[in-house]
C-alpha cells in the first residue's frame, strides 16, 4: 500500500521533478467544449434570419449603368467584360422562386411544377440550401435549376468584395455539397427590375460578371409577398400580349399558400394560351447552367452539409439538455426550499432532542498528511472542546514533521499514531483501531472545531437508530473571490441539500471535514474502504445500505481551509466529482435489492445522480444559450430567462444564508460566481466521464495549505484529561 501510494505522488509530477499543470488535465474537456460551441455558433450562423425580398431602398443615380442595360432585359451577362442583356422571346416563361428551400412550402412548389410538367428557376440562399440539402438535390433531379441568393441574403450594393466573394463561395459550397453541382446564375437579394439597376447596384453586376457568374434580375414581379390573394397573384404575373417574361416568385420567408394555390391554377391556364414553363437556359436555348463537380471540391461541399446537420442534431440535443436542466434546476430548488424548512422547523423547535443527551467521551481521529502549517490550529480547537474526548492524530507517511510538532504540544489527551504512507482511508482505519470509545468523529487535519462542535455532533447518536451524523462544514478563508465562491457553494449547494438530504433519509456524503459515527455501525460495513476517491462518499452510501440513518447537525460547525487557486480547486473537484461517480458505479446493485439498501437505491442514488452529477455537467448550457440568444436572438427573451434563472438561484442561496445565520454580502459575487463557476465544475465533470469512460485511474493530488484558520477568537483552551498522554508508532 505505501509504494502504491508513493507511486501516485510520483505519477503527478513531470520528469524534471515539478508539478504537472493543470492546462495538460485540461486538454481534452476544452476540445469537446470548444467543438460544442462551434457547432452551436455554426447552427446559429445557419439560422440567422433572411430579411425578405421587398425591402425598398433609398433612390440613386443611375449615371454610370449603359443604357443598353436599363431597358434591356432580365439577363444581365457581364462576364470577360460583357455589357447586354437578354430577354425571353414570346411565350416563354420563367419561373423563378427565392430565398428557399423551405421545407414547408418548396416540396409543395415543386409538386404542382411536376403535376402540370413546368421546369423552374430557383435562387436558394446558402443558409437554407445548407439546412435543406436534399430539396436542392430534388430540384436538379427534377430538371429545375438553381441559382445563387448570396449565403446570408445581404444586400450587396453596401459590401466589400471580400465580402462578396465570401456569399457567393459559401452560397456556391452549400449547393455543391447538396447537389454536387456548380451554378452560373446569381440574383441579387433586395433586386428588381433591369430599369431599376443604379450607381450602387451596377458595379456589383459587374463584379459578379468578371467571376464568372449571370446576373438575373425579373420583368414580372407576382408580389405574393403581399399575400393579396390568389387571384392578385395571378393577374401580377401574367405578362401582358403573349410577351416572355421572368417571373419573380417566393417558395420561402413566410407563409406561402396562397403562392402554392395561385402556381395550381396559373400553370395550366397560361399552358392553354400556349406558354412553355422553362428553366432558364432551355427558355434561352444555352448551355445548362449546372457543372458537375468532382474531387476535393465535392468533398468541401459534403463536408460542410456534414458540418452543417451535425450542428443541426447537436444543437437538438443541447435543446433537450437545457430543458432538462432547467427542469432539474426547478425541481431541486422548490425541494431543498421546502424539505429544508421542513427539516430547520424540525430541529428548531422548543423542546426537540434526538433521545437521551449523549455525555459519554468521543474519539477523534485526524488523519494528517504533511499538514505542519494547520495540525496545531487543528488541534488547539479540539483543546477547546466542550465535550469530553480523546484525539489521535495519524501521521501517514508526513515528510515535513507533522507528527512533531503534535507530540512537540504536549497535550495529555492527544496520541500521535505514525505509519507509512497508505492514504486517508488506511489513516482512518489505522485511528478506528486504536480508538477507545463508541463514537468516532472524523475530521480533516486542515479543519478546526468550535468548542462545541463535538458536542452538537454527537448528540444525534440519543436516536439508536442513526449510524453516522454530517456536520455543517464551512468556509473560514473566504476573503478572496475564489473562497467566497466556494463559501457560496458550501452554504447553499451543500448544507441546503444535507437538510433536504436528511428529510429524505438518503443524504449521500458525510464530509470528511466534520463528521461522526457510530463504532459498531462502522464496523459492520467494513470500516474505511479505498475502492473509491470519495471514501465518505463511500462509507455513508454504505451506512444507508446497512439500514443506519444519517442526519445531518446544523450547529456542529467546522471550519475548514478552501482552495486558494484555481489549479488547486481544479484538483479537489475533479477528486471529487470522480470519487462520487465511482461510489455509485459502487453501489449501484442497491438498485435492484431489497430492504434498506433498495429504498437507498431508488431514491438517494437516482437524486444523487441527477444533482451531484448530471446537473452540474449541462449547467453551463444556461450559459451557452445566453451567449447563443445575445447573437443570433431573440435577446430579450434569451436575457430574461437568464435572470430569471439567476433570481431563482439567489432566492435559494439568501434562504440557505438565512438558515446558517450567515451574511447575505458574498451574494454580491454571485452572478459572477454562475457566470464563472459553472464552466470550471463543468470541465471538471467533463474530465471525470472522460476518465471514466476510458478507465482512466485519478491520483490522490495533495493541496497547498496555508494554515490560516483558526478556532473561534479568543476561545479558551480546556484541557479534559481523558486519556493518559501516550503516543503510539
Amino acid at each position: 500500500m505505501a509504494s502504491r501510494s508513493r507511486r501516485r505522488r510520483a505519477a503527478n509530477k513531470a520528469p524534471d521533478g515539478s508539478r504537472r499543470r493543470v492546462p495538460m488535465r485540461l486538454l481534452l474537456p476544452m476540445l469537446v467544449l470548444v467543438a460544442l460551441m462551434a457547432m452551436l455558433m455554426l447552427r446559429g450562423y445557419v439560422h440567422s434570419e433572411i430579411l425578405a425580398d421587398h425591402r425598398i431602398q433609398p433612390e440613386a443615380a443611375a449615371d454610370r449603368v449603359p443604357e443598353k442595360i436599363i431597358d434591356g432585359g432580365p439577363v444581365i451577362d457581364t462576364r470577360s467584360g460583357r455589357t447586354t442583356s437578354l430577354r425571353l422571346s414570346d411565350h416563354r416563361l420563367v419561373l423563378t422562386f427565392d430565398d428557399g428551400p423551405d421545407p414547408t412550402w418548396t416540396p409543395k412548389v415543386l409538386d404542382v411544377l411536376k403535376e402540370h410538367h413546368a421546369h423552374a428557376v430557383f435562387f436558394v440562399t446558402g443558409t437554407m440550401a445548407s439546412r435543406y440539402p436534399d430539396l436542392v438535390k430534388r430540384m436538379v433531379d427534377e430538371g429545375h435549376e438553381v441559382g445563387l441568393h448570396t449565403f446570408n441574403h445581404p444586400d450587396l450594393s453596401f459590401q466589400s468584395k471580400k465580402r462578396i466573394d465570401w456569399e457567393l463561395s459559401q452560397n456556391q459550397l452549400a449547393i455543391t455539397g447538396a447537389a454536387g453541382i456548380r451554378t452560373s446564375l446569381f440574383r441579387p437579394p433586395y433586386s428588381s427590375f433591369a430599369d431599376a439597376m443604379d450607381d450602387k447596384s451596377w458595379p456589383v453586376t459587374e463584379y459578379i460578371g468578371s467571376k464568372g457568374y449571370i446576373t438575373v434580375v425579373n420583368n414580372t414581379d407576382s408580389k405574393d409577398w403581399q399575400k393579396s390573394g390568389v387571384d392578385e397573384i395571378i393577374r401580377n404575373a401574367t405578362p401582358k400580349d403573349g410577351k416572355g417574361a421572368i417571373v419573380l416568385m417566393h417558395d420561402s420567408g413566410g407563409d406561402r399558400r396562397q403562392t402554392v394555390q395561385a402556381l395550381d391554377t396559373f400553370l395550366p391556364m397560361m399552358q392553354e394560351q400556349g406558354y412553355e414553363f422553362d428553366n432558364l437556359t432551355e427558355a434561352l436555348g444555352a448551355p445548362s447552367a449546372h457543372t458537375k463537380v468532382a474531387g476535393l471540391d465535392l468533398l468541401k461541399g459534403k463536408a460542410w452539409i456534414f458540418l452543417v446537420s451535425a450542428a443541426d442534431n447537436i444543437t437538438g440535443g443541447l435543446v433537450v439538455g437545457l430543458a432538462v436542466i432547467g427542469a432539474l434546476v426547478i425541481f431541486r430548488f422548490v425541494l431543498m426550499l421546502l424539505l429544508s424548512g421542513v427539516h430547520a422547523r424540525r430541529v428548531r423547535r422548543r423542546g426537540f432532542s434526538w433521545g437521551p443527551p449523549v455525555t459519554e467521551p468521543v474519539s477523534v481521529l485526524v488523519p494528517a498528511y504533511n499538514e505542519a502549517k494547520c495540525i496545531e490550529n487543528t488541534v488547539r480547537s479540539l483543546m477547546a472542546s466542550e465535550h469530553p474526548i480523546e484525539v489521535i492524530v495519524i501521521d501517514d507517511g508526513s515528510s515535513d514533521g507533522t507528527a512533531r510538532i503534535v507530540e512537540a504540544m504536549g497535550l495529555p489527551n492527544v496520541r500521535v499514531v505514525r505509519q507509512l504512507n497508505a492514504g486517508k482511508p488506511a489513516a482512518l482505519n489505522r485511528g478506528l483501531a486504536n480508538a477507545r470509545y463508541d463514537i468516532i468523529v472524523m475530521m480533516d487535519g486542515d479543519t478546526v472545531f468550535e468548542p462545541s462542535t463535538v458536542r452538537e455532533l454527537v448528540q444525534p447518536f440519543g436516536d439508536p437508530k442513526v449510524g453516522a451524523v454530517a456536520g455543517n462544514a464551512k468556509v473560514g478563508n473566504r476573503d478572496s473571490l475564489i473562497g467566497a465562491w466556494q463559501h457560496i457553494e458550501y452554504v447553499m449547494g451543500f448544507n441546503l441539500d444535507r437538510r433536504m438530504y436528511d428529510i429524505l433519509r438518503c443524504m449521500p456524503t458525510i464530509p470528511g471535514a466534520v463528521g461522526a459515527f457510530r463504532r459498531s455501525a462502522l464496523e459492520r460495513v467494513g470500516g474505511m474502504s479505498d475502492d473509491t476517491l470519495a471514501e465518505d462518499t463511500d462509507i455513508t452510501m454504505a451506512m444507508h445500505r446497512d439500514g443506519w440513518r444519517v442526519v445531518y447537525a446544523e450547529k456542529a460547525r467546522a471550519w475548514t481551509e478552501a482552495p486558494e487557486s484555481v489549479q488547486q480547486l481544479w484538483s479537489q473537484r475533479y477528486r471529487w466529482s470522480y470519487g462520487t461517480m465511482q461510489a455509485i458505479w459502487k453501489h449501484r446493485r442497491a438498485l435492484i435489492e431489497g430492504g434498506p439498501s433498495g429504498r437507498f437505491g431508488r431514491v438517494g442514488l437516482p437524486l444523487v445522480s441527477l444533482f451531484m452529477v448530471v446537473a452540474p455537467l449541462l449547467a453551463p448550457l444556461i450559459d451557452v444559450f445566453l451567449v447563443y440568444g445575445l447573437m443570433f436572438g431573440p435577446t430579450e427573451k434569451t436575457i430574461v430567462a437568464w435572470f430569471g434563472v439567476l433570481a431563482v438561484q439567489a432566492v435559494c442561496a439568501a434562504y440557505a444564508f438565512l438558515l446558517d445565520r450567515e451574511p447575505l454580502t458574498p451574494l454580491i459575487s454571485m452572478p459572477l460566481q454562475q457566470i464563472l463557476y459553472r464552466q470550471l465544475m463543468y470541465v471538471v465533470l467533463l474530465q471525470s466521464w472522460i476518465t471514466a469512460l476510458t478507465g482512466g485511474r485519478l491520483r490522490w493530488q495533495k493541496l497547498r495549505r496555508k494554515g490560516t484558520i483558526t478556532a473561534a477568537p479568543n476561545a479558551p483552551v480546556q484541557h479534559r484529561p481523558v486519556m493518559d498522554g501516550r503516543s503510539a508508532g
